[in-house]
């Protein structure tokens, strides 16, 4: 099988035989996880690019192993030590990196959009690993997946997003991938982080996380982004953790059993409080394990899409 599209470049618009085909794959593809020799064939004579115009650990590492894990060729390349620094535009640099016959280039980018842009300029695939506060659909699709896991299907879940919601790009892909699988989504944050319109998606939206968590089958924490950060959205971390944090008291709302998820990483003691991100519920680790799991499935049937030799 294969994606009908050249690239990933969000989830608003997937549709979900799309999903539901990225979900399956990386369900047969999880176990070479825990296999002694992490080594299969399926993209060797492939060639793959990291784009990162912005610092990343887990989406960057996770991109990468799942790369060399199915024998691709792999290249890293950080904006900071590349002709991107010496003034290169992100076209430029696609047509060259189209030009040595990459297959899909992975980029993260701190503008919304721009993948869209480099898209629309090469032959490559290119999956979107986050730009600016718009969308990051591999992270959503692994939320799926460790969802799906759990409870086999994701139709008429409750699913409950706390904190940072306004520069979350995780939450958005998480709205539209959520939404179009059927569950029912809730979104908690102050007014100052919450953007202005979001019900227009079919989301709830509250002030009061209780509200949100009660009896929600998943509960997922947001990073608060202090890199994004601008003008006092927030009296203090402190008062934040307080009135927001997933806590066990907020947490036993929800139903017995509900997930914890976050996207990483965590501010421990600011949006999540340790004793729940190490609780029983937790599935923080499992994310980072299906994050490889997810992003294989997607370079895989992409380069089923995308035919060349």
């Amino acid at each position: 099988m294969a994606l009908q599209r050249k690239d990933l470049l969000g989830l608003k618009g997937v549709t979900a035989e799309e999903i539901k085909e990225i979900l399956d794959t990386a369900a047969q593809l999880k176990p070479i996880l825990s296999t002694g020799s992490k080594k299969t064939p399926h993209l060797a004579g492939r060639s793959i690019v990291t784009l990162f115009y912005e610092n990343s650990t887990r989406t960057r590492m996770s991109f990468e192993l799942a790369s060399k894990y199915m024998s691709a060729a792999a290249a890293n390349i950080s904006a900071s030590a590349s002709s991107v620094a010496k003034g290169e535009t992100l076209i430029d640099t696609g047509r060259t990196l189209d030009s040595m016959g990459t297959d899909v280039i992975i980029i993260r980018h701190p503008m919304g959009g721009a993948p869209h842009l480099l898209a629309r300029h090469v032959k490559s695939s290119v999956v979107n690993a986050g730009d600016g506060m718009n969308e990051h659909p591999t992270q959503a699709l692994l939320d799926m997946f460790t969802m799906r896991e759990k409870f086999g299907d994701l139709t008429g879940l409750k699913v409950a997003i706390v904190g940072d919601v306004l520069h979350s790009r995780v939450a958005r892909s998480n709205i539209w991938g959520l939404k179009t699988m059927g569950a029912q989504v809730v979104l908690a944050a102050p007014s100052t982080l919450m953007p202005v319109e979001l019900e227009r998606t079919g989301v709830q939206v509250t002030n009061c996380v209780e509200d949100a968590v009660r009896e929600a089958d998943v509960v997922m924490a947001l990073r608060i982004q202090r890199e994004r950060q601008k003008g006092g959205l927030l009296a203090s971390v402190s008062e934040y953790n307080e009135f927001y944090a997933v806590n066990q008291l907020r947490l036993s709302m929800a139903k017995p059993g509900a997930l914890v998820m976050h996207p990483g990483p965590m501010n421990r003691g600011v949006e999540i409080n340790s004793d729940v991100a190490e609780g029983d519920q937790s599935v923080i680790n499992q994310q980072v394990t299906n994050g490889v799991a997810v992003r294989m499935a997607v370079l895989y049937l992409l380069t089923r899409k995308n035919g060349r030799a």
